[in-house]
This record gives structure tokens, sequence and C-alpha cells, in this order.
């Protein structure tokens, strides 16, 4: 489910856009997986949270992304995954980044400083209790972490995108910086379970595998974001080896803007 969190988190941004960070704003989610002989279960959820809060004294937006198994698959492999990032509420950049996930026996931690006037960002990261790996890389304005890339291209306009047009990203991790590149594929009507039809703009998207712009073989994932002023995604696909795993809109509350994109 991990991987349904970050492509729920990768999307959107554009070089310098002004995101949408809206302080009370709950984005909530339902994980399944479904496969040719196995039917789509869900198996699990994920919560993407805005809020405002203080740190050594400054003030920032805090968006917390956060991805659990169900209580009934908790037996089975236990799973909770925390991503976090502060912004600052004047320029609308990322300053701090925190990643903490455990996933079974197996737990990872990450620790991003951005550091504008020196144009760079600073990366801790270890798994279970080893000592941290730290690396210092170059930092662009078009370098993020995958909360900030979500929140980024929201602002964009749709009539900005072109139809089948690769275009590109860049998101920061650990010891690299990965390109992303995607596609606007269209206008689509999806139904969501439980919520209703809604006008949705589609993307496919895939994650590079190395710092390049080669992408043989890397992650691939689509999804569906609201044709209206907040563009939340509504609906994530993302293959795997065998089936597919997939996310879904199951509530949302405090939106900045009113859902128009939602089909009476």
């Amino acid at each position: 489910m991990k991987r349904l969190l970050l492509a729920i988190l990768l999307l959107w941004t554009g070089p310098l856009a002004a995101q949408l960070y809206h302080p009370g704003e709950v984005l909530r989610y339902r994980v399944s997986y479904k496969a040719k002989m196995f039917p789509n279960t869900e198996v699990g959820t994920v919560e993407v949270t805005t809020t405002e809060t203080t740190c050594n004294g400054k003030k920032y937006y805090l968006v917390k992304g956060v991805g659990r198994t169900l209580p009934t698959y908790r037996w089975f492999y236990n799973m909770e995954d925390i991503y976090q990032v502060w912004i600052d509420p004047v320029t609308l950049r990322s300053e701090y980044f925190q990643s903490d996930i455990r996933e079974g026996d197996y737990t990872f931690e990450s620790r991003f400083d951005y550091v504008w006037q020196d144009s760079v960002v600073r990366t801790r990261w270890r798994s279970r209790q080893r000592p941290f790996a730290e690396k210092e890389m170059p930092l662009t304005p078009e370098s993020m972490d995958a909360i900030s890339l979500f929140f980024n291209m929201r602002t964009a306009e749709a009539d900005d995108f072109s139809k089948d047009k690769p275009e590109y990203l860049r998101m920061v991790l650990q010891d690299t910086v990965r390109n992303i590149r995607y596609r606007f594929l269209g206008r689509e009507v999806k139904k969501i379970r439980n919520m209703g039809k809604f006008r949705t703009l589609k993307f496919d998207c895939q994650l590079g595998t190395t710092e390049g712009y080669s992408f043989t073989d890397g992650t691939v994932f689509y999804i569906w974001i609201t044709d209206d002023e907040n563009k939340i995604p509504v609906y994530i696909e993302s293959p795997v080896r065998v089936g597919s795993i997939n996310g879904y809109i199951s509530g949302y509350k405090n939106l900045k803007y009113p859902v128009t994109s939602l089909v009476k």
C-alpha cells in the first residue's frame, strides 16, 4: 500500500505554481487489491490532512499523509506509513520533510532539510536501527518531496494541459532526485464507489528508474483528478506484477472550493 500512498501524494506540480494549501482540509481514501482470480478486496486506508502549526517560533502549514492496513488484515500484515511536510505559508516552499514507515518487521525513516538560500537539500535516512546515512544534493524550484508535488499542481488550469504530450517533474528521495513523466489523457466521467460520478482529468504517470530520464521498468500508475478548482485525486490505479492496487476517494471535508465536478 506504500505504493498507493506515494501515488496519491506524488501529483501534482508546475514550476513556481501557488500551491493549494488549505488548513482544515481532509481527504480520505480506501485502498484495494484486485487480480484476475482474486476479488476486489479493500485492504487499507489513506488520509491526507492540512493544518497550521508552530515550530521553533515560526508558523507553518503542516501536511500529513497516513496509510494504514485495515484492522481485519493487521494480523497478517500490519502497516503504518506516515509522511509529513512543513510548508512556509509565505513562500509556499517546503522547509522540512519526514517519513516514518512501519511495515511488518521493516522500519524506515527519512528526513529532508531544504536550504533554499543555498539551493541544496540535506537528506538523512536509515532502516531499522542502523546509523543514519546522509547526503546533500542540488535543489531547484522544480525539485520537491512527494507531498509538495501533490499540492503544487492542484492549482494548474485544465486548459494548460496538452493531451498526450509528455511532461516531466522531479522528486527528491533519500539519495537521489527521480524524474516523473506524465501525460494528460483527456476528460472522463468516473464513477466512484459510494461517492457518485465525477467529471475528471485522467493522467498516466511513470516514475523513472534513475536520476536520468530512463523510464524502462519504472513504476507506472494512472490517476483521475476532479475537473474543478480543488483538483483532488478521486481514483488511482497502480498495476503490480499480479493484478493491481487501487485507491479511491471515500470522503473529504473543508475543501477550499465547491466540488462542481460532482455529477448530480
